[in-house]
């Protein structure tokens, strides 16, 4: 597509959709990733227990194994996609809620269950919304909608990671949690708004659902093509995932106070990531997802080199917070623009709900396993060590791009 096309692409009520697609995608992970490590560690929580708590992410990881129901079976009245959409959401809306409920001192062991159902009940809202928007876009606007989907994603972290950290200096916890979950309306309205897709007709019975998606893909990749695939999805994030893991914690830790992190740390991201997002989406329709994931990936691994550099500075200086952050989220969201949208070309229309979640929850496994680690080997090596080991983690997913998606392949963007 010519380059100068892509303003066709991009104000499109289509990319609205995306947009709130991704914020409603992103807000209760980050109230997981982000504000719930911050309420604990204020609250007199130890490291290694916060880090622990990154196992409550597990539904993630294993979210394909419901997925076929959510293809498979329809909310009377809604539909398939817009049925799961709502029924996930107003579960996150009273859940989130239901946080200023309990104190971390004595309530503990109700906060992870709580945490958990958050956990389940955002899987299941990824795996609808995927599925929705892998069916909305057509084949060219795979790159620039999941770019546009991304960043909306990384600007909801502003929610739990910003905004929520100030009222909580101001305000209860109570009602902190509560105005968190009302952000959740948004997605509740797009729902509400929006048609059903009828690009692909559902699966017939719940063994096609379950059987025919895993199937289907061996089939057109051929087994040793696949398992590549597979390593790959797993490897390209591990590094930076393990390295912003417990990014809050981290800032804290250093010297800086829940408001410098809200109004420096987080807000220092928010217009490198809307310009990465952007432009990420833009140069991907010139350059095509594979080279972009080359160049992206480059930037993405360079970032996390910045947070060991922050963790050896003697004192903590507000501009190199600054710093550090902007290239992080600009090198970040890149990397996750065109590792989505490789994904999103990976999936059969047929069956993008179990597909989606299958390659999805494979890319959530380090978030969920190896990040439960993160405050044991910060607390045996500190946090320079720690950083330069998630950069050296980063490598072999980049290594994986010679099979996946080779510099030189012919790729315009396009599902092939």
């Amino acid at each position: 597509m010519p380059a100068e096309n892509w303003k066709q692409l991009l104000f499109t009520r289509r990319m609205l959709i995306c947009v709130l697609t991704g914020f409603s995608s992103g807000l209760p992970l980050y109230l997981l990733i982000n504000l719930i490590p911050a309420w604990l560690k204020t609250e007199g929580v130890n490291l290694k227990a916060i880090g622990f708590f990154a196992l409550i992410q597990i539904p993630y990881t294993w979210k394909f194994i419901w997925s076929p129901l959510l293809d498979r079976y329809a909310i009377p009245g809604l539909g398939r996609r817009r049925g799961w959409m709502g029924v996930t959401q107003l579960a996150l809306i009273a859940v989130i809620a239901g946080f200023g409920l309990f104190s971390p001192q004595v309530d503990l062991w109700s906060i992870a269950y709580l945490a958990l159902a958050v956990a389940f009940f955002s899987a299941s809202q990824d795996i609808v919304l995927d599925a929705f928007r892998r069916e909305l876009l057509a084949d060219v606007e795979l790159g620039l909608g999941n770019a546009v989907h991304v960043n909306a994603y990384r600007i909801a972290g502003l929610v739990p990671g910003a905004l929520s950290l100030i009222l909580a200096d101001h305000l209860a916890w109570a009602q902190v949690f509560l105005v968190t979950a009302l952000f959740m309306l948004p997605g509740l309205a797009l729902t509400f708004c929006v048609r059903e897709p009828q690009r692909a007709c559902p699966p017939k019975t719940l063994r096609e659902a379950v059987v025919e998606p895993f199937h289907e893909f061996i089939n057109r990749q051929g087994w040793r093509n696949a398992v590549y695939i597979l390593a790959f999805i797993f490897l390209y994030k591990l590094g930076d995932s393990m390295a912003t893991s417990l990014a809050t914690p981290f800032y804290l830790d250093i010297g800086f106070s829940k408001t410098d992190i809200g109004l420096i740390a987080k807000n220092a991201g928010l217009w490198p990531s809307v310009i990465g997002g952007m432009l990420g989406g833009i140069w991907m329709i010139k350059l095509g997802i594979d080279r972009a994931l080359w160049l992206f990936g480059v930037v993405q691994v360079v970032s996390i080199i910045g947070f060991a550099w922050l963790a050896g500075l003697h004192e903590p200086l507000k501009p190199a917070l600054a710093l550090v952050i902007s290239f992080e989220a600009l090198g970040v969201g890149l990397g996750t623009a065109a590792f989505t949208a490789f994904i999103a070309r990976a999936t059969d229309p047929r069956y993008t709900a179990t597909q989606f979640a299958l390659f999805t929850s494979l890319a959530a496994v380090p978030r969920t396993f190896f990040n439960a680690s993160t405050g044991w080997l910060v607390e045996q090596f500190g946090w320079v060590s720690f950083f330069w080991f998630c950069t050296l983690l980063a490598l072999p997913g980049m290594v994986l791009l010679l099979k996946v998606a080779p510099w030189n392949a012919r790729d315009t963007g396009q599902n092939g």
